[in-house]
């Protein structure tokens, strides 16, 4: 039979969704990081072409080409992809590697550096894998996060927990409030909802899987390694929604290297 969800349940579910839909709006003034806000440099094409896609990745079409001595105006950046304008008015974007040999209007080349501290700051997606300690028991973490703004991020989780008498898998939707993203050691805190199975190990007497909804509050902090690599350390107090009148606290400590792009 399926256990219906109590009042207690509803209500947190509702406050959740609430909190997402208020922080999923546009806000803040998010966008792309753009050092060339208050001017648009000219740069001069140096190697025999560069390519035009219509977005800042690989997997976007080439629209146009570029050739040698053609002027670019820099319009934007995005971790290592430069938004840019050519002469016939296409804008378009242009990795980083193609533009390393570009000039400036005197003729000296630029140098566009690598990914820094800026980027860190100004990412839309992570992902990462960690380990901790989950109640006692060892925990393998792995996860994808989208920033919604520079303060916000929504992240989808999922966790094998590996114990002495049973094992488990949690699933969890959570949000993420960085006071601070522009730090190099950025924390935040964070509140999600998910399912948690529980699945006894095998005894005498078979004891039945478990299925409960759990909530979390928590504390964390991602480490700005180098180039797309940070490594973010965790700790969450998790609240086991039981059918029963006592549900359980467990604590959950974590930590691992992630990815940015």
């Amino acid at each position: 039979m399926t256990r219906q969800p109590d009042s207690r349940s509803l209500k947190l579910r509702a406050a959740l969704v609430s909190l997402f839909l208020v922080f999923a709006t546009p806000a803040w003034g998010w966008g792309i990081s753009n050092p060339f806000a208050s001017y648009e440099p000219v740069v001069v094409v140096s190697d025999p072409y560069i390519e035009l896609r219509t977005g800042p990745g690989r997997g976007y079409p080439i629209f146009y080409v570029a050739g040698q001595g053609d002027e670019v105006t820099l319009l934007k950046t995005r971790t290592d992809w430069f938004k840019v304008r050519t002469p016939r008015e296409k804008e378009g974007w242009v990795h980083r590697d193609e533009l390393r040999h570009t000039l400036d209007l005197d003729g000296n080349e630029i140098d566009f550096g690598a990914l820094g501290l800026a980027d860190f700051s100004d990412r839309r997606w992570e992902m990462g894998f960690n380990g901790g300690d989950f109640g006692g028991a060892s925990s393998l973490t792995g996860y994808i996060g989208y920033a919604l703004t520079p303060n916000i991020t929504f992240q989808l989780e999922g966790t094998q927990i590996l114990g002495e008498f049973s094992d488990g898998v949690m699933g969890s939707a959570n949000i993420l409030m960085y006071p601070f993203p522009e730090w190099r050691l950025s924390p935040y805190f964070t509140i999600g909802t998910g399912i948690i199975t529980t699945k006894p190990h095998t005894t005498i007497v078979q004891a039945e899987d478990r299925e409960d909804e759990i909530a979390h509050a928590g504390v964390g902090a991602n480490l700005y390694l180098s180039d797309r690599f940070m490594l973010r350390m965790e700790y969450k107090r998790h609240t086991v929604l039981t059918s029963r009148d006592d549900n359980e606290e467990i604590d959950q400590w974590k930590a691992g290297f992630s990815v940015f792009f």
